[in-house]
């Protein structure tokens, strides 16, 4: 019962189910903030009346996704200093510094200009309303980086000198910082995920409606948008995901050899990735394997003889720096989210090319089995992105900050287990009441479909937006 209670345990299962749940709706927001303003942009341009109903459609689901990732992200910063006041003590005043960044530049731009994009249809010109959902998603990506950048010192230390009167770390160049290797490769790779979740709920909103054969004037544009939006930052995320993969073994080459269950230090051809494998949970007695040559050695330094480093060679090298202690993450949840991550993935990149092929010249599927598939892109996209994450975070056990603060000693000494538990109890209630609340709202919206706007305008022929359909 004692170790059910561990502070440590359960402060990791809280922050975990946290992240993990915020980080449901983070992609969502990105990625729908840029596909509605492509909507709006096509509206301007072109004044068709699809193209409006398409910006308010999914404006709606926007909204209600972004109100919800708000409310998630302001709980799991107060558990920095409910759950984790060593780690925020210690490295506080180098992880602070893109989180203000964030807050006081990023997130502020975001909603300021959210409010007029919602409150300014009827009250700015076209051109400039239309410049407020731009600005919301350059704040929403910017906001992205500074995020990435505190987790990138997580991933990878640099840019602080430590002070031993006071025992922490502290800042040297906040330029520096925001120029961490693992930030520069991760932004983007995480911004067209982010791209590919959003088309993924297009393409699977498009699907829902074209089976039923309703919405068909706007939906097939929003279907063709989506597969393609997808094929594009599906290549992109591939292309700077292959940077982030080098980044990420020079900075923690651990990471890498957990990725793979790879024990003995390998080269080449022995350096092999497995799509597949049966054994132990930990890795070390295989059974069965389906393997690539020469990948791994590829995927970690860019050539086919390239040498990496295996997890006991590395285990011992810890050892020797940073004394005794097992210094290799959960295998099996590295393994599988990594191929998890990559298998998702090529699904629905995949699912995406199909769709365009078969949808090739106006085509229309008359197989309904085709319209089910392409509803799962969603689920798919946001999985994917979800297991990625997980993979990178759980990638760096034991550290909380790699090489420099162990996870079991970031952990706040004076919270009990009983609080901890009663906490995670509460908001994983919260949490699943809220969840409920949001999938039912936009579950209604999808259903619903775009609404009928008014006719046109008889003098201009144009039609005017709808300034209450939110």
């Amino acid at each position: 019962m004692n170790e059910w209670l561990d502070p440590l345990l359960l402060s990791r299962w809280q922050f975990g189910l946290t992240t993990v749940y915020h980080f449901l709706f983070v992609p969502l927001t990105i990625g729908l903030a840029f596909t509605v303003a492509l909507f709006q942009t096509a509206w301007v341009r072109t004044d068709k009346a699809k193209y409006l109903e398409l910006t308010h459609f999914f404006g709606k689901i926007f909204l209600i996704n972004f109100a919800m990732g708000v409310v998630t992200g302001i709980v799991q910063e107060f558990q920095f200093g409910m759950n984790w006041s060593d780690y925020s003590r210690f490295v506080g005043d180098v992880f602070g510094a893109p989180l203000a960044f964030e807050g006081i530049i990023a997130f502020f731009l975001e909603a300021t200009f959210i409010g007029l994009w919602i409150f300014g249809w009827d009250k700015l010109p076209r051109g400039l309303h239309l410049a407020t959902i731009w600005l919301t998603t350059a704040g929403s990506i910017a906001s992205a980086y500074f995020i990435l950048a505190a987790n990138a010192f997580m991933q990878n230390p640099i840019a602080f000198r430590i002070n031993e009167e006071r025992g922490r770390a502290e800042l040297t160049s906040i330029g520096e910082l925001l120029a961490n290797p693992i930030a520069l490769a991760s932004f983007p790779h995480t911004i067209f995920a982010c791209f590919m979740v959003s088309s993924g709920l297009v393409i699977s909103v498009a699907a829902w409606h074209l089976l039923r054969k309703q919405h068909e004037e706007s939906m097939r544009p929003a279907l063709k948008l989506g597969m393609w939006m997808m094929v594009v930052s599906g290549a992109l995320t591939t292309f700077f995901g292959d940077s982030l993969s080098l980044a990420m073994t020079a900075a923690q080459p651990m990471k890498m050899a957990a990725a793979e269950a790879m024990y003995k230090t390998a080269t080449g051809a022995e350096a092999s990735f497995s799509i597949f494998t049966l054994g132990t949970p930990d890795g070390v007695s295989e059974l069965f394997s389906i393997r690539i040559p020469y990948l791994l050695s590829f995927l970690s330094t860019h050539t086919l003889n390239g040498t990496v480093e295996g997890i006991d060679n590395l285990q011992a090298q810890y050892v020797s720096l940073y004394g005794p202690g097992d210094y290799t993450p959960t295998i099996w949840i590295t393994y599988w989210a990594f191929r998890w991550m990559i298998g998702l993935g090529i699904a629905h990149i995949l699912v995406a090319v199909v769709g365009l092929w078969l949808t090739r010249g106006g085509r229309s599927p008359q197989a309904t089995w085709v319209w089910k598939i392409a509803i799962w892109s969603f689920p798919f996209s946001l999985l994917a992105m979800s297991v990625g994450w997980i993979f990178t975070e759980m990638g760096r056990q034991p550290w909380l900050v790699f090489g420099l603060l162990r996870t079991e000693d970031g952990v706040s000494p004076n919270v009990s287990g009983v609080e901890i538990l009663i906490s995670l109890i509460a908001f994983t209630l919260i949490y699943g009441a809220l969840a409920v609340v949001e999938f039912k709202l936009i579950l209604q919206a999808v259903r619903k479909g775009p609404a009928p706007l008014a006719e046109p305008d008889p003098v201009s022929g144009k039609v005017k937006p709808q300034v209450t359909v939110y």
